[in-house]
């Protein structure tokens, strides 16, 4: 089995000099047109700053805006913990009309995650209806359709007890397809089936993730938008847009 070393961005070489401010604040850049901008979000950056996270002065939009020195507008979000492809409009226009692609399922998107457990197959459809806000208690809400179709990549067991039944830890690496764009779909779906994301605080398992961010060195939501598909709204050309997880995910692929 492969040893865990975490990594951390921004550092400087050895004997080289620090980035500027600037530097170590821009975001990578995916794809860059007159039309929309796509970035590689790393976790732990809000997309964009919330009553919620009131304290917290940075975010994606405000690094991108002054990035590019003009407007920007989030086409559809990632939660904070989430890793990966994220695009902006550069204009009110086509920001509405990226928001009807993806209302009406003409996007698609790819994520890879780290779960608890070992799925009982290779690869599935989680088929379970959602209350609207999984902030709010769920009963008395409106329930929507929701679909996740997963597959599994890698199955690992890891030398930590997180179970005092247990000497080891299994987890599996899963590639998931959400059909909807729910808030924390994925994050709710694998709940429901009893394999949690791991380093999920809100729907996760508080002695597994704090027992293996010690081990891992490295506490994160270990959920990665790693592929986004979509017709460019302007030209209509078909766009593939597509980031690697961060070397923190090396052990797992």
């Amino acid at each position: 089995m492969r040893s865990f070393v975490p990594t951390r961005t921004g550092m400087a070489a050895p004997g080289s000099s620090p980035p500027s401010a600037a530097a170590s604040r821009a975001l990578p850049l995916l794809h860059l047109d007159e039309h929309l901008a796509v970035i590689d979000k790393p976790a732990g950056l809000l997309v964009h700053r919330t009553a919620i996270d009131a304290h917290e002065e940075d975010a994606a939009l405000q690094r991108l805006r002054d990035q590019l020195g003009r407007p920007v507008w989030p086409a559809h979000r990632l939660d904070r913990g989430t890793s990966g492809v994220l695009v902006f409009a550069l204009s009110a226009e086509v920001a509405s009309l990226l928001g009807v692609a993806l209302a009406e399922r003409r996007t698609h998107k790819r994520y890879l995650t780290l779960v608890r457990g070992w799925p009982a197959a290779d690869a599935g459809v989680i088929d379970h209806p959602l209350a609207r806000d999984p902030e709010l208690p769920s009963a008395g809400q409106p329930h929507l359709d929701a679909q996740t179709e997963w597959t599994c990549l890698r199955r690992h067991e890891i030398p930590v007890s997180t179970d005092p039944r247990f000497a080891t830890t299994r987890l599996a690496l899963l590639a998931c397809e959400p059909v909807q764009g729910r808030r924390h779909q994925i994050r709710r779906h694998l709940k429901h089936i009893a394999h949690p994301i791991v380093g999920d605080a809100n729907h996760g398992k508080g002695p597994l993730n704090r027992a293996l961010a010690a081990h891992f060195g490295l506490q994160r939501l270990w959920l990665h938008a790693q592929r986004l598909t979509l017709t460019h709204p302007m030209t209509g050309a078909t766009l593939e847009l597509e980031t690697a997880p961060g070397a923190e995910w090396a052990p797992f692929l």
